[in-house]
């Protein structure tokens, strides 16, 4: 009876399908056998062909790859660039450019591209990403996107931020909620807190919560974009997990308030309500001390002085605000009106890191 293999066309395939004892099965060079059964084999590359790949390539002159036109140009970066020159060439970095010039200066300039070889570091392969990168330079181009997602979300075109005339920007405490109204000129037009009875008390009704964050909806003004500070509370301090589901479910409902219910989804208009992260703001006025916040209420307090005593102050006060919470935000105030601080540094930073990104 013929065996399977060679039905198949395949002569030898299933050969010697049981191995003798004492010793392995006689198998073919050109397949990968099962060593449970002995029956599957599977075809494989021949290692010569492999080897005859790996070798004309190897072996083939770095010169013979490129006209003479590019050899002019690679040649021509490679003895006269600068270390710092050298530098902003892919895979020439730290100590290759050096290797470089110290082996120009020793040896004279590159006559040929297989000398590149020569020098410490530099082997065929890196050789040839280095010349492609010379003939084919990338531009760096500014990812703005990627920078204004560090600190908004969800991510929006940076062409309606920047048309924003004005911003609601609002932070939640655990016992009132306070906003600031803020200007793209950088005026300040609304800045006020409002007192929630029912935060953190019983049993967490979802319904004296929304009456609390109805009443101060109520009293938001209208703006183009409401920023809602997004605090980052670690899952792994289970002593903070009341405080953190009671930020969240204040956050839920403000954007559920906020956003118009005749958003259409497949509409291009950008969302109403957005998050700014709590920790990018501290970062941009150098408050954080490691992963800790501290007060900004003295930088309120000196942006409130230079809006009186600079001609072109960070940000403008109206004078009735500068009455209202002149004696305000002092150190050592058991209410210093932390939420105030943090709702006008949080205006402030959307605008300056906003302005920051696009230049």
């Amino acid at each position: 009876m013929e065996s399977t293999g060679q039905s198949l066309g395949l002569p030898g395939l299933f050969r010697d399908r049981r191995p003798r004892h004492g010793c392995l099965p006689e198998l073919e060079p050109r397949y990968l056998q099962c060593t449970c059964c002995w029956r599957s084999q599977i075809p494989m590359a021949g290692f010569e062909t492999l080897n005859d790949t790996l070798t004309s390539s190897s072996c083939k002159s770095l010169d013979a790859c490129y006209t003479s036109e590019q050899r002019g140009v690679i040649l021509q970066l490679l003895n006269n660039a600068t270390e710092s020159e050298l530098a902003s060439v892919k895979l020439l970095r730290g100590r290759k450019c050096v290797n470089i010039v110290d082996y120009r200066t020793k040896n004279g300039p590159f006559k040929t591209l297989e000398s590149l070889v020569n020098v410490p570091l530099l082997k065929h392969k890196s050789a040839v990403i280095v010349f492609n990168s010379i003939l084919n330079p990338q531009k760096k181009e500014k990812k703005v996107k990627i920078q204004l997602a560090k600190f908004i979300r969800p991510e929006v075109d940076r062409s309606w931020l920047e048309e924003a005339n004005t911003i609601v920007s609002i932070v939640c405490g655990t016992d009132k909620i306070a906003w600031a109204h803020v200007g793209r000129e950088m005026t300040v037009f609304d800045w006020q807190q409002l007192e929630c009875p029912s935060f953190l008390k019983g049993t967490y009704l979802a319904s004296c919560y929304l009456n609390d964050v109805s009443a101060v909806v109520s009293h938001l003004p209208s703006a183009d974009f409401y920023v809602v500070e997004k605090c980052a509370i670690s899952l792994q301090n289970t002593t903070l997990f009341p405080v953190m589901a009671h930020m969240r479910t204040v956050e839920a409902m403000l954007f559920a308030l906020l956003e118009p219910r005749n958003h259409h989804p497949e509409s291009n208009l950008p969302p109403r309500v957005l998050n700014m992260m709590r920790v990018a703001v501290g970062r941009h006025f150098e408050l954080m001390v490691g992963e800790s916040r501290t007060s900004g209420a003295q930088t309120v307090r000196q942006m409130m002085t230079d809006s009186v005593t600079q001609k072109i102050p960070r940000l403008n006060f109206p004078k009735s605000l500068l009455v209202k919470y002149r004696n305000s935000f002092q150190v050592g105030r058991r209410n210093g009106g932390e939420e105030l601080c943090d709702a006008l540094l949080q205006a402030v930073a959307f605008y300056e890191l906003l302005s920051g990104s696009s230049s």
